[in-house]
């Protein structure tokens, strides 16, 4: 069955695999101390234009927002992010196990507004008691967010001005970024979010890679004895190589950018198909992830033919469903995806 579960259904991208095998019997040191790691590292400082920025690999994206949030903040801080924002709703309550709150914001599209964020703050230094409340210490932003949308590069500028007036930390959750750099509708590049955020991550586990993420510390401000935090937390992969070489190949060659932009044209021609038939979008989504609604009937069918993922209901008799492209989708899965959908159509 052709599946649009998600950017990470599949394994490695093959020039990622290659890389792996090429250098599976090379003996280097452990804990990200060897030359596959500092050469990936490199290649990402230069692709984002901080030759002084810390980067650190993790596997995965929870275990990568924990270690950050909570090595970042004082015990007495939260972070701030939107309702919908993934360590909010997806991730088990992984934030608030390490101890620290997440502090909801509304949010549009996805995103959290800066206007929004500006009034929050206010009322909560105006508030007198705020002594008695927990301190917003952060703001984390996924960009795409959780529908795929994304942050202009005046929206993040605003966000981060924000926070400097604040003395808040701003991390950018990037678990999708090469698909938001990708995409046709952003003006926001590699090197804006470097120097605007304080801290962000480079996903590879949703971008080709088996796993991993590299976080990139933009103001030489990685916490103290980083690492000594990361494996306190279970986070520290003795055979740190296996990153290192993941995102070694991912920065050579162009290959992450290249994999963001396949995800797109396959996304593009995607919603195509689902504008041929007639199937209402629930958001309008510039990215590789599309959310669409359908009738539960159609549902029900459709899933019986190819994969997709349930978002949310709609209401009673309809159903928001994901729809997700990534480094091996083909032509040949639209082609399915497009007779697939004409058949129940037809009742076949």
């Amino acid at each position: 069955m052709v599946s649009f579960t998600s950017d990470y259904n599949t394994g490695a991208h093959p020039e990622v695999m290659k890389r792996l095998i090429d250098t599976n019997a090379e003996a280097v040191p452990g804990y990200g101390a060897d030359p596959f790691c500092a050469a990936a590292a490199e290649k990402i400082r230069s692709a984002a234009g901080v030759p002084g920025a810390q980067v650190f690999f993790l596997t995965g994206g929870t275990q990568t927002n924990a270690v950050v949030i909570s090595s970042m903040l004082a015990d007495y801080e939260g972070v701030i992010a939107a309702k919908t924002g993934h360590i909010s709703v997806h991730e088990a309550g992984a934030v608030e196990y390490t101890g620290h709150e997440v502090l909801e914001l509304p949010q549009k599209e996805g995103r959290i507004i800066p206007e929004d964020l500006a009034a929050y703050l206010a009322a909560y230094y105006a508030d007198d008691n705020h002594e008695h409340m927990t301190f917003p210490g952060m703001v984390y932003l996924s960009h795409p967010t959780e529908y795929g949308t994304l942050y202009s590069k005046r929206e993040l500028g605003q966000i981060a001005e924000i926070c400097r007036q604040y003395r808040m930390t701003l991390f950018l959750d990037g678990a999708r970024l090469a698909y938001g750099l990708m995409s046709g509708e952003t003006d926001l590049t590699l090197r804006d979010i470097a120097e605007l955020c304080d801290v962000f991550y480079i996903g590879g586990t949703k971008a080709g890679a088996l796993c991993g993420e590299a976080v990139v510390f933009t103001k030489e401000n990685m916490p103290r004895h980083f690492l000594t935090s990361v494996k306190k937390r279970g986070a520290l992969l003795a055979k740190g190589r296996l990153l290192g070489v993941q995102f070694d190949a991912l920065f050579t060659d162009g290959l992450f950018f290249r994999i963001g932009q396949h995800a797109i044209d396959m996304a593009e021609k995607m919603k195509g198909i689902f504008r041929k038939y007639g199937i209402p979008f629930f958001i309008q989504s510039p990215t590789n992830q599309q959310f669409v609604v359908m009738e539960d009937g159609m549902v029900e069918k459709l899933g019986r033919k190819v994969a997709f993922e349930f978002w949310e209901k709609k209401d009673e008799t309809h159903t928001v469903v994901r729809f997700v492209t990534g480094w091996s989708t083909s032509e040949n899965d639209l082609l399915e995806l497009d007779r697939s959908i004409e058949e129940v159509i037809r009742g076949v």
